[in-house]
């Protein structure tokens, strides 16, 4: 995912905020656009273990996290902290974009 140059992120950003006031509302516009653009369900590798995220979803205290399952286990995994796999899935460069704006 390391091909966004910097330019693109910070459009991304500004895409998903434009009508965005305060800090809620900005990170309600960038989950919108990756539960709008992520393709799911995917698999990746979270400290060796292969999981399968089927979701995304924003916490009652603002943050984003994805909806991990393994078999019958299911956690939620701040998008932040997810590995992604490679080839990243559609739609990956909105979790690039949040880092970026996290950073």
């Amino acid at each position: 995912m390391g091909t966004l140059d910097r330019a693109e992120p910070k459009a991304m950003i500004d895409e998903a905020t434009v009508d965005a006031y305060g800090e809620d509302e900005q990170r309600t516009g960038l989950f919108t656009m990756l539960e709008e653009n992520l393709a799911l369900p995917f698999t990746t590798t979270v400290l060796g273990a292969e999981v399968t995220v089927r979701g995304v979803d924003l916490t009652p205290d603002g943050k984003i996290v994805a909806l991990c399952s393994r078999g019958h286990v299911r956690q939620s995994i701040g998008i932040l902290d997810l590995p992604l796999p490679s080839p990243a899935p559609e739609g990956a460069e909105w979790i690039e974009a949040y880092r970026h704006r996290a950073a």
